[in-house]
């Protein structure tokens, strides 16, 4: 939806119910509409599916109490089409593509920061901004690391964090005061934001240099944060990380970052994930891998072979007569787990083993083997296709 929709359309009308109705009656309207217009009750009717839009789109704004709240500001700011600045903006009143004042953004779909009065007493000169309220402060994100064993970052598991970041200075509770007092910033009125001019009737707004923000002034600055209220606090988190986690991946845990000011929401933790190599599994995507060797015998006539897997009983599997080196078979279910919850594959790479010491009766065997297999050349094909090239 447009910011132009969003201001001209009148939702309340859309719902029928009147400007003061409650979430309760809007609700209700909402439900009854929403039955009476569905297009599962309206098969091939088009007016009734456009109507069901409309229905919908108005249930999003006026169901929701922030986007209630920004829409009706938007309403009573804009409702016919044109602005009235005031004194300090040269009076009368003129038009404007609200496209260009929003960039595009905002409107049902989303969010105007603060809400639109917030947004509106900044952007227009109304008195230098001191009806601006201070805005809470989201939380730092803070990035650790963690170092996990092959088998962990397969199954999961739950790791400690110790983690350093800025929150409430725990001396002066937060105020930035040695007694608890801060008294509100003369330059602001206790905003935490000052008004620079740009000519033409507007303004804009930039942190107070004062009070760097926050709105208060310590009269008695606290010896440990230097009265900015905020101080480095180190802590330990149980950290879930979750089962499947590849070498070098970063996970992102929101709301475990640094607590935020004001009421403000605390920021997100990213954890960059390291492995650390297995000396028998290695692993390929969602699936694992290992190398598993045999004897000449069992891949030239085929055998049963038990092959390990990772933190489970032995599988076997059945090696085809006349098995290459280097083949590779699957063991389904045996790998690493996805993000379904379901398993990945165990990828079987077979290695023909040949023995370094042989027996007399061994070595008299393959004399023999060699003597009955003297006329194949395993590598004529080889030479035939070179020479062809």
């Amino acid at each position: 939806m447009s910011t132009k929709d969003f201001i001209e359309k009148d939702f309340y009308k859309v719902l029928g119910v009147p400007k003061d109705a409650t979430e309760a009656e809007i609700k209700k309207a909402y439900r009854k509409l929403a039955r009476e217009f569905h297009p599962d009750a309206n098969k091939g009717n088009v007016k009734a599916e456009e109507r069901f839009k409309e229905i919908s789109e108005a249930n999003d704004v006026l169901g929701d109490p922030k986007k209630r709240k920004e829409y009706d500001e938007a309403r009573a700011l804009f409702g016919n089409g044109g602005f009235r600045p005031g004194p300090g903006a040269g009076g009368g009143s003129f038009n404007f593509d609200l496209g260009d004042l929003f960039g595009g953004q905002g409107g049902a779909g989303g969010s105007f920061g603060g809400g639109l009065g917030d947004v509106f007493g900044g952007l227009f000169n109304r008195g230098g901004g001191a009806g601006t309220r201070t805005q809470p402060r989201r939380g730092q994100d803070i990035e650790s690391e963690v170092t996990l064993s092959f088998t962990e970052a397969v199954d999961g598991a739950t790791v400690p964090l110790r983690m350093s970041s800025q929150a409430a200075c725990k001396a002066c509770s937060g105020t930035g005061d040695k007694n608890g007092t801060p008294r509100v910033c003369p330059t602001c009125v206790g905003t935490g934001q000052v008004a620079r001019g740009s000519g033409g009737g507007f303004s804009l707004t930039d942190p107070c240099p004062d009070c760097k923000g926050r709105g208060l002034i310590a009269e008695n600055p606290c010896d440990v944060c230097k009265g900015s209220g905020r101080a480095k606090s180190s802590r330990t988190m149980q950290v879930r990380i979750p089962a499947g986690v590849s070498d070098g991946q970063r996970i992102r845990l929101r709301g475990k970052g640094a607590p935020g000011e004001r009421g403000g929401p605390a920021g997100d933790l990213y954890v960059v994930v390291h492995v650390d190599q297995h000396p028998v599994f290695g692993r390929k995507g969602d699936n694992l891998t290992v190398t598993v060797p045999v004897t000449f015998s069992e891949a030239a006539l085929g055998a049963d072979i038990r092959v390990p897997t990772l933190g489970g009983p032995p599988v076997t599997l059945k090696l085809p007569p006349g098995t290459p080196n280097g083949r590779t078979m699957r063991a389904r279910g045996k790998g690493a787990v996805r993000k379904d919850g379901t398993r990945g594959d165990l990828l079987v790479t077979i290695e023909v083993s040949v023995p370094k010491d042989l027996s007399g009766k061994a070595r008299d065997a393959l004399e023999a083997y060699r003597e009955a297999t003297a006329g194949e050349d395993p590598r004529a094909e080889l030479f035939q296709a070179a020479k062809g090239a």
